[in-house]
Parts: C-alpha cells; sequence; structure tokens
C-alpha cells in the first residue's frame, strides 16, 4: 500500500481544497474508466501516450483517449488526475476500472496476449 497523507492529519479546509482540485477533471477520468475498458489518459505532444495510443491502434483494442493539455498547458488538471491515481506520469493506463500504469505496462499486457 503506498503511503498517502491520512485524512485526520489534514486540517479540514485543506482537505476540501484537496477534495476540491479539478474534481471536474477528475471527474471525467472517473467517469470513463468506470464505463469504458480501456482508457488512456494523455497530454498532446508525449512521445509515450503517442507510442501507446498506436500500440492499441495496431492491435485493433478499442480504447476511449482523454487529452489534458500538453508541456504547456493544463498542467495543474494534469497534476489533480496524478494526485487521484498515485501515478507520477503519463500516458496513465486503465484497464477493466484498474490502473496498469504507463506505456511500457501497456506493452507487456500486449505482448502478452492479455489485451484480446
Amino acid at each position: 500500500m503506498r503511503q498517502i497523507l491520512s485524512n485526520e492529519n489534514i486540517n479540514p479546509s485543506a482537505l476540501e481544497r484537496i477534495s476540491n482540485y479539478h474534481s471536474t477533471v477528475v471527474g471525467e477520468v472517473v467517469k470513463a474508466v468506470q464505463s469504458d475498458k480501456v482508457v488512456i489518459v494523455g497530454m498532446e505532444h508525449n512521445p509515450y501516450v503517442i507510442r501507446a495510443r498506436k500500440a492499441l491502434k495496431n492491435e485493433k483494442i478499442d480504447f476511449t483517449y482523454l487529452e489534458y493539455g500538453s508541456y504547456f498547458s493544463k498542467w495543474k488538471e494534469r497534476l489533480a488526475i496524478k494526485l487521484w491515481s498515485g501515478w507520477p506520469t503519463f500516458p496513465q493506463v486503465f484497464v477493466n476500472g484498474k490502473l496498469v500504469g504507463g506505456y511500457i505496462d501497456l506493452e507487456k499486457l500486449i505482448s502478452k496476449g492479455l489485451l484480446k
């Protein structure tokens, strides 16, 4: 289990700010992860996001792609997603509602035939 600061150790006003930090964006991701089999959360121009999408297309695997900005925009929205998932980089790949990791982790699943 990853360590995370207990809610008991957070001032209520800070906890409220944390809970509401770009909650609309996080809600979009949560909704997609709950309803779609494969979801990639990424950003424009990131080579690993591009590779992940290409790998799924090459395997003819349907997926939902959610893009939040580029290296120069929407970094706060992406930070909220990272805080929610606990995964520090993009892409963030979800399969059947579970975070499987990033591009390298996706490649391992594809090579083992676990997404067919």
